[in-house]
Order: C-alpha cells, then sequence, then structure tokens
C-alpha cells in the first residue's frame, strides 16, 4: 500500500495514542497465579500422567468425580500448586491413602505434605471435586462446558477451554510450559448417550446407575485444553489413511442423523487436508493414538487426536470465505484449519499463551499451503493469504505480557500468516522452505517451545538474520515502512520500523522489469537498480505486508 506525508503523520499519533492505551493494561494476582510458569510451587514437580474420572448430571448442569495426578520431583519440596477454579468444590485431595490440607487463592490450589518430596521421587495424589462448572455462553471463544440439545432434543455436551484454561472443568496444573506425558479419560454420561474423547476407546463400562463410563487413553503428550468431553446421541465410522507413518486409524464421530453429510462432507476434506500437510509439515504427529473428527454444538477446536467439528457440513467459514478471493469456498474451513493445529499448537506448543502466534499464525498460514498443494498453484495460496489481510487490525501487538496468561492481538491469524508468506518470499527457495516448516516439527517434536526457539531455528535454516522481521510484526502494532528518496538523480531508501536497526530483504522492481531483493537498513542507502524513478517504482506488496513511501 502507499501512504503520503499526511497520512503518515496521522498514522504516528494513532500509533503513539494506542501504545500508551497499551502500557495502561494491569493483571491481577489471580493472572499471576495462573499464568506465572515460573513460580516455584510449579517448577517443583513435572507431570507425567492423569487419569481425570467424572461424571455429567446433565439435568443438573452438575459434574463430579476425581484426577490422579502421577508426577516427577524436580527439586526437593513440600508445597505445591495445581488449579481448580474456584466454584468447583474440593471434596478432599488424597496422599497414600490420607487427606491432605489444602488452601485456596482464587483458583490456584496448594497442597502441603507431611514430608519433603526428595528430587527425582515418583509420587502421585488425588483430587476430587464436584460441581457446577462455567457455562461457556458462546464457545468456543469463551471456555466453559456447552450444554445444549441436538435438533432432535437430545442432550448435547461439550467442553472447550482454550485460553481461560482447562481448569475451568477439571483439577489439574493448568499450563501449557508442562505438558503432561499421557492421560486417561474416564467421562461416565447418562446411558443411551456416548461420550468421544481424545486417544484410543479402551472400555466402556455399564454403571449400572443410568450411567455408563467410557475410558479413553492419550499415549503423547497432550496440552490440557485439548483434553474434552463431547457427549450426544454420535454415530460412528472409520477409515484409515496411508501416510508417512504407516497406517493412520482415522474415526469419524457425527451425530447420528448427520451420518450421510458427514461421510460426504469429511471424506472429501480429511484426505486431502491429511496427504497436503504431510507434505509440507512432515507426518501427522500422533499416529499412536489416531485422528478423530468429532461433530459439536460449537464451531470447532483442535482438541489432540479428537477435532471438535461444527461447520455444519459446509464449505468455507461456515459457508463464508474469509479472504474474500472465493479461494476459501471449495474446502471445509473447521477440517483443514482445526486438524492444522495438530502439528502447531498440538505438536508444537507455546509455553506461555503469549505466544499463542505460534499455533494460531502458523494454523493461518497452512490453509495457503493447503490450496496451493490441492490446486497445484503457489499463486492461488499466496492470493488467499493475501486476501486475509482485510481481517487485520494492527490494534496491538501479537505477542502478549508474559506470566499472566495473556493472549496478544487477534491479528496473529491474518497478519501472522501474512508474515509467513512474507518470510517464504525472503528465504526465496520454496525447497528450503518446506525443509524448515518440516524441520520444525522434527526439531521440536511433541515440545513446548518459546518464540525465541521457533525464530532461531528458522533463521539458523535461512541463513538469514530473521529477529528483527519477526520483532517487527509480532512485538509491534504497527508495520514497517519502505521510504523512498529520489533526489539529484540518486535513488535512496530505508525502513521507517520500531525495532532498532531493522533490515529485511524486499523485493524492488521498475514497473515491468523483474524483481530484484534489496536489504535496506534504517538509514539511507542507495538503490542499486538500474532505470529506477520516483514515477517507476514498484515493491512487492502483494507478497509484503508494508507500507511504502515515495518522496
Amino acid at each position: 500500500m502507499r501512504i503520503n506525508k499526511s497520512s503518515w503523520l496521522l498514522l504516528t499519533f494513532m500509533l503513539l495514542t494506542a501504545t500508551i492505551y497499551a502500557q495502561q493494561k494491569t493483571f491481577t494476582r489471580a493472572d499471576s497465579l495462573r499464568g506465572n510458569i515460573y513460580s516455584p510451587l510449579r517448577t517443583c514437580y513435572d507431570i507425567n500422567y492423569y487419569h481425570l474420572d467424572v461424571k455429567f448430571d446433565i439435568d443438573k448442569k452438575f459434574i463430579s468425580g476425581s484426577n490422579q495426578f502421577k508426577f516427577t520431583a524436580t527439586r526437593d519440596f513440600d508445597k505445591l500448586q495445581f488449579d481448580l477454579f474456584a466454584n468447583l468444590n474440593i471434596q478432599r485431595i488424597v496422599y497414600k491413602g490420607k487427606d491432605l490440607p489444602f488452601e485456596r487463592e482464587f483458583n490456584a490450589v496448594f497442597i502441603t505434605f507431611p514430608q519433603t518430596i526428595s528430587k527425582g521421587s515418583k509420587d502421585e495424589f488425588t483430587v476430587y471435586y464436584s460441581g457446577n462448572p462455567t457455562i461457556a455462553k458462546r464457545a468456543p471463544w469463551d471456555g466453559g462446558v456447552v450444554f445444549t440439545t441436538d435438533s432432535l432434543g437430545k442432550p448435547w455436551v461439550a467442553t472447550a477451554c482454550e485460553g481461560v484454561g482447562a481448569s475451568i472443568w477439571w483439577p489439574n496444573k493448568d499450563q501449557l510450559d508442562d505438558e503432561v506425558d499421557s492421560v486417561m479419560i474416564s467421562i461416565s454420561a447418562p446411558k443411551g448417550l456416548k461420550d468421544v474423547s481424545n486417544g484410543r476407546l479402551r472400555k466402556v463400562t455399564d454403571l449400572k446407575d443410568g450411567y455408563t463410563r467410557f475410558d479413553w487413553f492419550v499415549a503423547n503428550p497432550i496440552n490440557n485444553y485439548d483434553i474434552e468431553a463431547n457427549i450426544g446421541d454420535y454415530a460412528h465410522y472409520s477409515e484409515t489413511y496411508p501416510g508417512e507413518k504407516g497406517k493412520l486409524d482415522l474415526d469419524f464421530w457425527p451425530l447420528s442423523y448427520n451420518l450421510a453429510k458427514a461421510k460426504k462432507q469429511w471424506d472429501a476434506n480429511v484426505m486431502p487436508m491429511l496427504k497436503a500437510f504431510e507434505y509440507w509439515f512432515g507426518p501427522y504427529p500422533f499416529y499412536e493414538d489416531g485422528y478423530k473428527l468429532v461433530e459439536t454444538p460449537h464451531l470447532g477446536m483442535e482438541h489432540q487426536s479428537g477435532v471438535a467439528y461444527g461447520n455444519k457440513y459446509r464449505n468455507g467459514y461456515l459457508g463464508r470465505d474469509l479472504s474474500g478471493t472465493g479461494l476459501g469456498l471449495d474446502w471445509d474451513f473447521i477440517v483443514v484449519h482445526e486438524s492444522g493445529h495438530e502439528w502447531f499448537g498440538n505438536n508444537i506448543t507455546d509455553k506461555d499463551n503469549a505466544d499463542m502466534w505460534i499455533h494460531e499464525s502458523f494454523t493461518n498460514y497452512s490453509e495457503s499451503l493447503f490450496i496451493e498443494h490441492k490446486t497445484g498453484s503457489k499463486l492461488k495460496g499466496q492470493e488467499y493469504i493475501h486476501g486475509t489481510r482485510r481481517g487485520i487490525l494492527n490494534d496491538e501487538p501479537i505477542i502478549g505480557q508474559y506470566g499472566v496468561n495473556n493472549e496478544g492481538s487477534g491479528d496473529m491469524y491474518p497478519k501472522g500468516g501474512n508474515l509467513l508468506n512474507m518470510v517464504r518470499t525472503i528465504v526465496n527457495d520454496d525447497a528450503k522452505w518446506r525443509g524448515i516448516l518440516r524441520g520444525l516439527n522434527k526439531t521440536f517434536y511433541h515440545q513446548t517451545v518459546t518464540a525465541k526457539q521457533i525464530v532461531d531455528y528458522m533463521s539458523t535454516q535461512a541463513g538469514i538474520n530473521l529477529t528483527p522481521v519477526f520483532d517487527q510484526y509480532l512485538r509491534y502494532k504497527n508495520i514497517p515502512t519502505l521510504e523512498f528518496r529520489f533526489e539529484n538523480g540518486t535513488p535512496t531508501c530505508r525502513w521507517i520500523a520500531d525495532v532498532d536497526g531493522f533490515s529485511m530483504p524486499v523485493q524492488v522492481r521498475t514497473k515491468g522489469g523483474e524483481y530484484q531483493m534489496i536489504t535496506p537498513t534504517t538509514t539511507f542507502s542507495p538503490v542499486k537498480i538500474n532505470g529506477i524513478t520516483k514515477d517507476n517504482v514498484e515493491v512487492d506488496t502483494f507478497n509484503y505486508y508494508i507500507g511504502v513511501l515515495v518522496d
């Protein structure tokens, strides 16, 4: 885009005003208790295993049950923190057959052991709890439990808790940094209904009290917000996909009366999605747990190995194309986007919610790569991602504030996707770019990461220092502007940016000519492109999301 000097002055004023507003944000003690992953009461133990066992009384919107914590001590300690929302009651916490004393502060729970737990030792305790959980009013954008009915009036229940935290409905060490290594999810539902959770179904038990228990086991590390309960009148069918690691089991769980719709819609989208993403990102990360789609009363969520789906069996985003190009109407947005999170969000997980861009920017960009693979046209993928710019607000930084469970701007979706397309353009080698994406999922396989780890890796593999580029687009709300001056017949240019010493390669040409890569800095330097003038300078603003100022 082009802006003149008066527009630039107005933009600068707006940016300063927004910066002052952002600095006025305040966070509470409750935010720190939830968001501080480095608290000694949380770092003292590494969670190894959960057995979550919960009964849903749907009529009363009431849950009751327990969660067993198995952990390894990372240092000597006698006190730790776990998390459970204050509206849920703790009946008791049992350790070695005896009740442990505990204290609550906001949604944090502190327990004290009768003796020191020694570093390296393995131990466990079990929390028994019950109550009426927070009801999600607009899932998945707000967290909690959805209690509703399907179109035939049968009960339909789902959980969705990204951002707010899984402790909104079950007790756990509620932070992204420490993923549990494996988990058993036992959900008891009223007889005649089925529960579908993550992983593989191990056992179904008639409890003889009007309830049926479904035991699901997840063999891979999983973040807390991915753990789900979905209760309804479900049908089931299965298929297999011949993937890079062999046979991948596919299981599909639509509502019973939507079985025919599901087979038509999901079969048309899942196989192309898996083929595209295994090509770009490497093998599906959870072969041991299989891949599932589960129909839900909310729009969708990337629940690991059990993707939640509520797109009403329509292409696009509920029938709409978020890019405005028409390229988003040939595929099911929720199947593609939420499944893309299996690689970015579930396989590679950020340590702190402030870095949620790692989940959302890469997954937004995966939509473009899916289109490219499906159509065989790189240009169509780029047109799609370019079209999503209409959703960018540039309202605040994409990276949030660390340590307080704070996500940054929703620009992490379209702006983040455009950033990654821009980095691909800078790398200027599609084979290398694909290698970088696949390498991310191999290098950080089943790991939690920081922004620095991701950017450092990409810089090393690209052979280009990408840190200033990521810093500008992630840590500041405004985009950089490439300013040209044509004085005394000598063309010069510089970057106007927030990052000190900002430098970014960019494609420039004379109109009708071939693009040439130049690398401006924040100091005016000559533009060494023959014949370039004020009237014919052209910058690649199709692939670069930047401002351009020509004096």
